[in-house]
């Protein structure tokens, strides 16, 4: 018999792991959800086979894993409020929102919970993404197993040896889509002032990312060696990066990173006062 999991939030993400996981061959008749709209529980009821409540204690009853899918700022309330169920129930929790660490959760929890933190992106909704993970000492293998389970069923994880790094996920991967769909709507938009058609402006750029990502992912070779490859001497390509090394990109890309790290940690202190 398939563990149960309890899903407490039938968001994007939650739908996106859901979905995932039934495509593995988890049983929706093993999963059941917790969400406060009505709506959103007959979409899941009705696209995934899953079991919902609008109750997140009654959700988590019973179930051996339970992942926290709400936003960070409803966290302190829903965390306190299936407390007891949890604490009966000895279930691993694994929480999928940004910005909100461990100690707090184990606060809010109450003490001896074994808890995981997942920093998910975007892309995760389609299958795409990928997850860093954190657990706190005491997480044993057979949990974090069960974490990686569930979060694969979006894409590649990895785990960091410190929560304080997921921070720096947060900057990088979590906000990182947003930076390459700019990149995207940058070049769409140079190409149409140079004169190409929107639409085909927008091919060419959204095309050029998605197999420039899948060749990086794929190649044997760094990031800068596939660059090197492109850049013929005296090319044009050379001549394009020229400006964007003029413009200082790397610093500019550095200073993003930094500033999104820096406003992750800021969240999160900002969350452990709830």
């Amino acid at each position: 018999m398939t563990d149960r999991i309890a899903f407490v939030g039938g968001g994007n993400m939650a739908t996106g792991l859901i979905g995932g996981l039934i495509a593995r061959g988890t049983p929706p008749a093993s999963i059941v959800v917790a969400d406060p709209d009505a709506s959103q529980r007959s979409r899941l009821e009705r696209d995934c086979g899953v079991t919902t409540v609008a109750d997140a204690p009654a959700a988590v009853v019973g179930a051996r894993t339970v992942v926290l899918a709400v936003k960070p700022q409803q966290m302190a309330q829903v965390a306190r409020s299936i407390a007891d169920q949890v604490a009966a129930s000895g279930a691993l929790v694994i929480s999928v929102a940004a910005g909100i660490r461990l100690q707090d959760m184990a606060r809010w929890l109450g003490a001896g919970v074994p808890l995981i933190r997942a920093m998910p992106n975007r892309p995760a909704l389609i299958g795409a993404g990928i997850t860093a993970l954190y657990a706190l000492p005491a997480v044993d293998a057979a949990a974090r197993q069960t974490a990686e389970t569930i979060l694969t069923a979006c894409g590649p994880t990895v785990w960091v040896p410190d929560e304080a790094h997921l921070d720096v996920v947060t900057a990088v991967s979590g906000s990182g889509p947003a930076y390459f769909f700019l990149l995207i709507e940058c070049l769409e938009a140079a190409g149409i002032q140079l004169g190409l058609d929107p639409a085909t402006a927008r091919k060419l750029a959204v095309e050029t990312a998605r197999g420039s990502g899948r060749m990086a992912a794929e190649a044997a070779e760094p990031p800068a060696e596939l660059r090197a490859q492109v850049t013929s001497k005296g090319g044009t390509t050379e001549a394009a990066l020229a400006v964007l090394e003029a413009a200082g990109v790397r610093g500019i890309f550095a200073a993003a990173v930094a500033a999104g790290a820096r406003r992750s940690t800021e969240l999160a202190q900002e969350f452990g006062t709830l």
